[in-house]
């Protein structure tokens, strides 16, 4: 079976401390189990943009019991995840007014 897990990477930077109102989280998606004759050590990765935290909290929750027989792409785990929990992904956006 492949299994699916994030790997968190950010976004760290001091300056925001002093104002700092929203927390977001950026990474990796890691794949484990897959054919180590078409990848390295059998492992491959989805880079993941910049979202919510409780949306990538919720995401690294849902992976951690997620696994397939097959390859399932970033943009079908993505869709996967919304469907499954219902949870829409807040993803950051540059500029963005609320």
């Amino acid at each position: 079976m492949i299994h699916y897990s994030t790997n968190w990477m950010g976004p760290i930077a001091t300056r925001w401390y002093k104002d700092f109102t929203e927390s977001y989280s950026c990474g990796r998606i890691d794949i484990y189990g897959l054919d180590e004759s078409e990848y390295w050590g059998g492992k491959s990765e989805y880079s993941v943009p910049v979202m919510k935290t409780e949306s990538w909290n919720l995401l690294s929750d849902y992976l951690n019991d997620y696994e397939s027989s097959e390859l399932v792409s970033y943009e079908d785990l993505i869709q996967r995840f919304e469907s499954d929990t219902g949870h829409k992904i807040d993803w950051w956006v540059e500029n963005k007014v609320k």
